[in-house]
């Protein structure tokens, strides 16, 4: 489970990187996006990631299901605890049942149109390289940016109680070191999704700097 959340971590930090060059350069995200394309290294890596997610997601409502039943409200098993126990940890059920709808919808914008567009030979709206594309028309619907936000909101709860647990769960135990870990996986997750908050507002609102060079 920690193993597994650490990989994802991973995995949204490479992808905000992406992120980061579309909000710069349409360019840029595009030869990524062909680089990335339907190659044999990128099909190994699609389904490399989809087994670590069904794996983290499948364990974490067994696991959820095992500790409500043995201790109620606790969620998992650490070493130390804070003293009041956060809503972040009280939810973490309903905040991953919000992230697996979140991902269904943006595997659905994306990878749907992109990736497996390119594998079937599908026509679509826009060619499956140009990813830029894809993002301007994401969101440039209203409906997507606000269930985005919502995505990236539950994710940050989620992050934010699931970094230093996984910390724990992977033998870094003590108190100062309990707290250290947790204002580390605070900032780092804070940081990584307002990376991706700016990169939605930013193409929501028409001002990413690669908008602006077209």
């Amino acid at each position: 489970m920690s193993v597994t959340g650490v990989a994802l971590m991973l995995f949204l930090t490479f992808h905000l990187c992406m992120n980061i060059v579309a909000l710069f350069s349409g360019e840029g995200y595009n030869m990524i996006c062909e680089l990335l394309g339907a190659n044999w290294y990128a099909i190994v890596a699609t389904l490399g990631l989809a087994v670590l997610a069904v794996f983290h997601i499948v364990y974490a409502f067994i696991l959820t299901a095992q500790n409500r039943r043995a201790r109620g409200e606790e969620r998992y098993a650490v070493t130390a605890r804070p003293e009041k126990v956060e809503w972040a940890s009280q939810n973490m059920l309903v905040l991953g049942i919000i992230i697996l709808l979140g991902l269904l919808l943006h595997l659905y914008n994306f990878w749907y149109n992109m990736m497996f567009a390119e594998l079937v030979g599908m026509e679509a709206l826009h060619s499956p390289s140009d990813g830029f594309a894809w993002i301007q028309e994401t969101f440039a619907n209203p409906v997507f940016v606000v269930l985005y936000v919502i995505w990236i909101v539950a994710i940050w709860f989620h992050l934010s109680h699931g970094f230093w647990s996984s910390m724990q769960t992977l033998g870094v135990s003590g108190k100062i070191w309990f707290n250290r870990w947790k204002l580390i996986g605070w900032v780092y997750t804070t940081l990584l999704m307002l990376g991706f908050l700016v990169v939605v507002l930013a193409f929501a609102f028409g001002c990413a700097p690669s908008l602006c060079a077209a």
